[in-house]
């Protein structure tokens, strides 16, 4: 009997009682009359009962589940969807359902086979259409043409779509502050108790539904600043259902938000989009500076492949950038011989990747390789040299005004060596090199420097390849105005009469002449590079160039085994060389030449033949001219000769003290006297066989040694002609000895007698 009852009908068979109307039933009568507002005010009068209640019964609970979501899903069939969407809340009703209506954004997040709880009454009443378009476009009145094309018709569906989103978008959100409240938004199955303590489970999935759902709302309808903190305070949104959404909305910041989030794995995704932003494909304005995110993506991640790809790609926008990036990687320790070689054939590889994407980051990685890297490849130091040149011979073929003050220098230094050879012939003629003229009297400009690193690295490297270097500037038709590149070169071809040709003839160099002479064919002394390469602040070229150097402001510690190329050669080179240098004088016709020639002869006395010089000179030149060499060259043969002579007497004399200091110890240890032995030779071959010895007329074999001992003689070579000699020797010597005997007690009268 229902405790509800309160009236009893007895009758003779049966007791009877009236029972008021469930709300279930009073609520589906309604609902069948279409009396939707009266039937949402009843249940709604029930829940408040219900909340005023101490203990709330779990089953009319469900009772008011039930009746608000079939209530909802009344109004959702009706279009009312605002409406439709509180009664859903209110009902509790399971996210994925309402969802599956909206195809676009359900996605993959659950399909079609997945378990849902669900009032069986609800699901008789549910919607059978699939979508909520479906479902607007049954409800869309006809009219003329159809209700398709119709404007109005159009336009009505428009309007509905857009609140069946809304509603949508508010039901969820208003579920998602729920399931924080409840403490439901965690990533594992939760466990929740209802009034009762009953346990309920809930899905792990279900935030990430409502969150991934939420997020394409958003993008769709530009809630920028709603995404944005959706993003950053959940964790829940699928990646790669809202990917394609937040592109095609134009939501790049919120893609970027996500790829961070997602770790490592979306790095390349990341640089994808900001690479995009900064080509300009794609505009985002809340991602500021999307270039230096980059730069410090890479630098912060450190991954050898991801750095290496877009360096490259950022050489073609910020060189300095992407080139700091590739010289700041580090490999892994491996062999040594083996981590050369494949470092070498990776940096080669790099570098003709970045060779082709940005010529100029090509070359400074180049740079980096052989300057910092310390790479002694042929290969890459021919390749360097010859971008160093072309770089110059871009330079003078680009602006006349370049190749004009270049040969305005050559000019006014050649000059200036002529005048004041003319003012002063016995001095030189100039007090500095043209190189060094060059470098502090020429405007500093990047044309300068351009050339100033070239002339260092050619005549600084052994490794490149000359030739190939020649002939560019051959080709250029630059050798003139590139006189002193072209004398480095010759000089590291061995052509040691074309450089000092260029050098003495076209430059009018004195001081690079001699000293190229004096250092063994370098054209640049060591001293003068060095103080070159500091003013251009290329100190890392220093010691590779030219290692074991003192750099200004340097704590570095020079070892004491560096090897000094700034040292003389030797003196047969040296000697050969001047022998060349006065050649090169003596063919040029001009005065200047003759003037050298001279100051030549009269500097180099020490080092030039005087036969060979005065074979060389010309008939017509004046005795004086010479007179300085002659005479210094006769001082030094007549001081040779003098210290020859004193060196032999001294010889002389140290050989005499030897023999005496010795004849005592030898006359002492006696001797072995070996005769020839007499062999007789074979009949048939003609030669002789030790073996077979002459014998003598007894038939024994005679002695050959004999041994001569102080004191005694033996008896067969008593009257021989050595022993006469011997015994001649040996009683001089004994009387020697007597006599010396003698003096043993007067040692100053000995002295005195030696």
């Amino acid at each position: 009997m229902s405790s509800s009852s309160h009236v009893l009908l007895i009758g003779t068979n049966s007791v009877e009682s009236l029972v008021p109307s469930s709300l279930i039933s009073q609520v589906e009568s309604l609902l069948g009359s279409h009396r939707l507002e009266d039937a949402f005010n009843l249940a709604d009068s029930r829940r408040k009962k219900l909340e005023e209640s101490i203990e709330v019964d779990e089953d009319e609970s469900e009772e008011l589940r039930y009746i608000y979501q079939r209530i909802g899903f009344q109004y959702f069939t009706e279009t009312l969807f605002e409406d439709a969407g509180n009664n859903f809340f209110n009902g509790q009703l399971d996210p994925r359902v309402l969802v599956s209506y909206y195809p676009d954004l359900r996605g993959n997040l659950f399909d079609d086979g997945d378990n849902v709880d669900l009032f069986a009454g609800v699901a008789e009443h549910m919607p059978k259409e699939a979508s909520v378009e479906d479902i607007i476009r049954n409800y869309s009145p006809h009219l003329p043409p159809n209700t398709r094309s119709a404007p109005t018709s159009s336009e009505l569906r428009r309007i509905l779509q857009e609140r069946a989103v809304e509603m949508l978008e508010n039901f969820l959100k208003k579920e998602r502050r729920r399931r924080i409240a409840m403490n439901l938004d965690d990533g594992l199955d939760q466990v929740s108790s209802d009034s009762k303590g009953k346990a309920r489970q809930e899905p792990h999935s279900m935030r990430v539904i409502i969150d991934t759902v939420l997020a394409k709302l958003y993008a769709r309808s530009e809630k920028t600043s709603d995404l944005y903190d959706l993003l950053l305070s959940s964790s829940f949104v699928v990646l790669s259902e809202v990917e394609e959404v937040f592109k095609s909305t134009g939501q790049y910041n919120a893609l970027c938000i996500l790829y961070q989030k997602g770790g490592d794995v979306n790095d390349e995704k990341l640089l994808e989009v900001w690479a995009k932003i900064v080509d300009g494909e794609w505009v985002d304005q809340d991602i500021p500076e999307p270039l230096l995110q980059m730069i410090s993506l890479l630098t912060n991640k450190r991954d050898k492949a991801l750095t290496q790809r877009w360096a490259i790609w950022l050489t073609k926008r910020d060189p300095e950038a992407g080139i700091r990036l590739l010289t700041t990687l580090r490999d892994a320790s491996t062999g040594r011989r083996k981590k050369d070689r494949m470092n070498l054939e990776h940096d080669m590889d790099l570098l003709r990747q970045l060779s082709e994407a940005n010529p100029a980051a090509g070359k400074q990685y180049l740079e980096h390789i052989l300057f910092q890297k310390r790479t002694n490849s042929k290969e890459l130091h021919t390749r360097f040299a010859l971008l160093c040149i072309d770089e110059v011979l871009q330079y003078l073929n680009e602006d006349e005004a370049i190749s004009k003050l270049w040969k305005a220098k050559t000019s006014s230094y050649a000059a200036s060596s002529t005048s004041k050879s003319q003012k002063l012939p016995q001095l030189p003629s100039n007090t500095s090199s043209f190189l060094a003229h060059f470098a502090s009297t020429t405007p500093d400009s990047p044309s300068k420097r351009s050339r100033l690193r070239a002339i260092l690295f050619l005549s600084g490297s052994q490794f490149y390849d000359p030739a190939s270097i020649k002939v560019n500037i051959e080709k250029a038709s630059r050798g003139k105005l590139l006189a002193l590149e072209s004398a480095v070169l010759e000089g590291k071809l061995g052509n040691h009469k074309s450089a000092l040709h260029i050098l003495a003839c076209e430059l009018r160099d004195a001081l690079s002449a001699e000293a190229y002479c004096s250092l063994g064919g370098d054209v640049i002394p060591t001293k003068v590079a060095i103080s070159i390469a500091e003013a251009a602040e290329l100190r890392e070229w220093i010691d590779v160039l030219f290692p074991g150097q003192p750099v200004k402001g340097s704590s570095k510690a020079i070892p004491p085994q560096s090897i000094d190329r700034s040292r003389s050669v030797d003196g047969s080179t040296k000697r050969d060389l001047l022998k060349i240098l006065l050649e090169v004088y003596l063919g040029d016709e001009s005065p200047i030449s003759a003037e050298r020639a001279a100051q030549l002869i009269n500097s180099q006395a020490m080092n030039l033949d005087v036969l060979t010089v005065i074979s060389m000179v010309p008939p017509s030149w004046p005795i004086p001219s010479l007179s300085f060499f002659l005479s210094r060259s006769f001082r030094r043969i007549t001081n040779q000769k003098r210290e020859g002579e004193i060196a032999k007497n001294i010889s002389s004399g140290q050989n005499l003290e030897v023999k005496e200091l010795t004849y005592e110890p030898v006359r002492e240890a006696g001797a072995l006297l070996e005769e020839e032995l007499q062999m007789e030779a074979d009949l048939v071959t003609g030669e002789y066989n030790e073996k077979k010895l002459k014998l003598d007329e007894n038939g024994a074999n005679p002695d050959s040694v004999v041994e001569i001992v102080p004191g005694h003689v033996p008896p067969e070579i008593q009257d021989s002609l050595l022993f006469s000699e011997k015994g001649s020797t040996a009683a001089a010597t004994s009387a020697l000895d007597d006599d010396n005997d003698g003096y043993r007690g007067h040692g100053h009268e000995r002295d005195n007698l030696r």
